[in-house]
């Protein structure tokens, strides 16, 4: 294992439920009207600036920045990674193993949660999300390109089942993490990845050895 690629939402930390109440107290007022969860899940793909064209688009530019502003003020609901997960990145770290990070999120909600985790050096690469929709298969192959890695020698580690067809198109193998509350551990597991856990502890156990 030489590579290792990381989703951040419902992977690294549990930042899905940061996300839509920070999507609902942007975009209600602006809309006038409530936005449900499924509204507002069935515009990802794109990061944050695409959820916002689709919801309201006459609104953008003043949601993309009360989204940002609400995404900062109520990041206290999530004030660090996964227990256990800072411990993985700094094992994999001091073992030389290249880390990456590819998000479908936008540039600056990435900076701020990477900040507030206080992982973003960690990550040699840091590709993140487009407007105009999915990008995650260019973010990895930018990351092999970037580290010079063969896909073979990668591991994308995403909690989603668009995780796991990015991670085949690419190229690379794939670890789902299902230990979100967020993630579908049966829907993930009929994709059939590589590996599937349902804890980071498991997870460390599995990285662990194949580091060593």
């Amino acid at each position: 294992m030489k590579c290792l690629i990381f989703d951040l939402d419902g992977t690294l930390g549990n930042t899905l439920p940061l996300c839509i109440a920070a999507f609902k107290k942007a975009i209600e007022p602006l809309a006038g009207r409530s936005i449900s969860d499924a509204e507002i899940i069935a515009t990802f793909g794109p990061s944050e600036e695409g959820t916002v064209q689709a919801l309201i688009p006459e609104r953008y530019d003043q949601g993309i920045a009360d989204y940002l502003r609400h995404y900062l003020e109520l990041h206290a609901m999530c004030e660090t990674p996964f227990e256990g997960m800072t411990e993985l990145l700094a094992f994999a770290h001091g073992r030389g193993v290249p880390m990456a990070l590819v998000t479908g999120k936008g540039e600056r909600s990435t900076v701020m949660t990477l900040a507030r985790f206080g992982i973003e050096s960690y990550f040699q690469v840091i590709e993140t999300g487009s407007p105009q929709g999915p990008r995650k298969v260019q973010g990895i192959q930018e990351v092999i390109k970037q580290l010079d890695v063969a896909p073979r020698d990668c591991v994308y580690i995403g909690d989603a089942p668009s995780d796991i067809q990015a991670a085949r198109e690419a190229g690379v193998a794939i670890v789902a993490a299902a230990w979100a509350e967020t993630a579908d551990p049966a829907l993930l597991d009929s994709l059939e990845p590589d590996r599937l856990f349902t804890s980071v502890a498991d997870f460390g156990t599995y990285l662990r050895q194949a580091i060593l």
